[in-house]
């Protein structure tokens, strides 16, 4: 068995054909719905970068391993070498493990990713909008490096430079393929850079797209993956080989026109509510992923190390982690339940925001960005400004009924929200709620020098 994970960065729940988007060409990213499995109710742990990332490489909420929000260069924190991720895993069961795109669990060289278990790894330590470009605070970063394992081998000065980087990922991720394909079994992760801004599509894709800059940069990313399909089927392992395609938060909503949509879901990136969290998930694998299947129930990054980990035949780490097998759900099997009681969703300073439980999902006071029903539209890669707007009591949705979290139910259905306001309370007590309360099961974050 081999495994192909692609996570694509600020793609929004409706930025994908199979998920309903009608300007934008994705052909090779919903064969992949077509030939498996589409998950409609697929969500990230925390709504931003880090976090996101230390959650589906670890398994854990991102609280429990101390990554929050999105590390920039003056970073001094990193993930945990007491981490096992899943790299680590498979390393340990004779896999070969390598890496293509963006990090961002640390830049220091303790936490580059080949220490983390990673054979190899060409791509950026963090996001590609932290460097001189960056239309709010361009001095504020230093040059952007693109490392080669422990090796910087460029430094990405201007859009032509970073419009190239993803065929030179998808080079080297083909390449990985080639190199293992017929000699051990191999984990490819490929965190792609697009479409977070600054928007880059290569030369040959500028123009391609009926949405501009942001449309022309998911094609692109689609024949990426169509480039990955036709690299596994070429060296004869398409049959064995698990792909998975999703991404690590919703739109960065304030960048307009180079931010993507949620479709129905409300808000986006950096929010709780469903367009920040719930996010497009497609896998696929001939002969034991149903082809066609469509899945409603809830599940979550945290969920994709022990499932992968089951089906290598691996042991789980022998620390805590938060993720359960959902492998029933992810072979198509229709009549699977979650086998999690629910999910927890963390923003800000490790600040519980929101519980997700069945159908209900309960969003807890708290203070959130919005750019309001009537915002003005950012054009040419400039943002608009967000305002604040705040959540006094606990509010309830029935997301079956209504995704877009648009009717309070929480007077009418008072039981449910204490049900879920009794499992926001437990995981407080295990994970925290905040700066002033540790949950007993956190542990410490990486920290240079320690």
């Amino acid at each position: 068995m081999n495994i192909v994970l692609i996570f694509a960065d600020d793609l929004a729940y409706a930025d994908v054909g199979c998920f309903g988007a009608k300007d934008i060409r994705t052909p090779d990213i919903d064969s992949l719905a077509r030939d498996g499995v589409r998950f409609t109710d697929f969500y990230v742990a925390q709504p931003v970068c880090s976090a996101s990332r230390a959650a589906l490489l670890s398994g854990c909420y991102c609280g429990r391993v101390g990554i929050q929000g999105a590390l920039g260069p003056a970073s001094k924190i990193g993930i945990s070498s007491g981490e096992l991720l899943l790299p680590q895993v498979l390393k340990a069961k004779g896999y070969a493990t390598g890496m293509v795109g963006k990090w961002h669990l640390g830049h220091q060289p303790e936490f580059n990713p080949t220490r983390h278990g990673f054979d190899e790894w060409l791509g950026l330590p963090y996001s590609n909008d932290m460097w001189p470009g960056h239309p709010d605070t361009p001095r504020a970063y230093p040059p952007l490096p693109l490392m080669d394992g422990e090796k910087q081998v460029q430094v990405i000065e201007n859009l032509e430079q970073m419009g190239s980087l993803m065929q030179r990922y998808t080079d080297r991720a083909v390449g990985f393929i080639e190199k293992h394909a017929t000699k051990t079994p191999f984990f490819l992760y490929f965190a792609h850079a697009m479409p977070h801004v600054p928007l880059a599509p290569g030369k040959k894709w500028q123009g391609h797209s009926k949405r501009g800059a942001f449309g022309d940069v998911i094609e692109e990313l689609d024949a990426s993956v169509g480039q990955l399909l036709a690299a596994l089927k070429r060296t004869g392992v398409e049959r064995d080989t698990l792909v998975i395609f999703t991404s690590d938060n919703g739109p960065w909503l304030s960048y307009g026109e180079h931010a993507g949509s949620a479709g129905p879901l409300r808000e986006g990136k950096g929010t709780c509510w469903e367009g920040g969290v719930r996010e497009p998930f497609v896998a696929r694998w001939p002969g034991r992923i149903r082809a066609g299947s469509v899945i409603t129930e809830p599940a979550m990054t945290i969920d994709l190390l022990p499932t992968i980990t089951t089906l290598a035949g691996a042991p789980l780490p022998k620390k805590k982690i938060d993720g359960k097998d959902i492998w029933p759900l992810l072979s198509g099997d229709r009549a699977a339940k979650s086998p999690q009681e629910a999910y927890f969703f963390y923003y800000n300073n490790n600040e519980l925001q929101a519980v997700r439980s069945g159908r209900w999902k309960v969003m807890l006071p708290q203070a959130y960005r919005t750019l309001g029903t009537n915002p003005p539209r950012a054009t040419g890669g400039t943002p608009v400004k967000y305002r604040q707007a705040r959540i006094a009591q606990p509010q309830l949705y029935d997301l079956v009924a209504d995704p877009g979290e648009t009717v309070d139910l929480a007077a009418q259905h008072p039981k449910v929200v204490k049900r879920l306001l009794g499992l926001a309370e437990k995981a407080r007590e295990e994970l925290g709620d905040g700066p002033d309360r540790i949950g007993k099961g956190v542990r410490l974050v990486g920290r240079v020098g320690a």
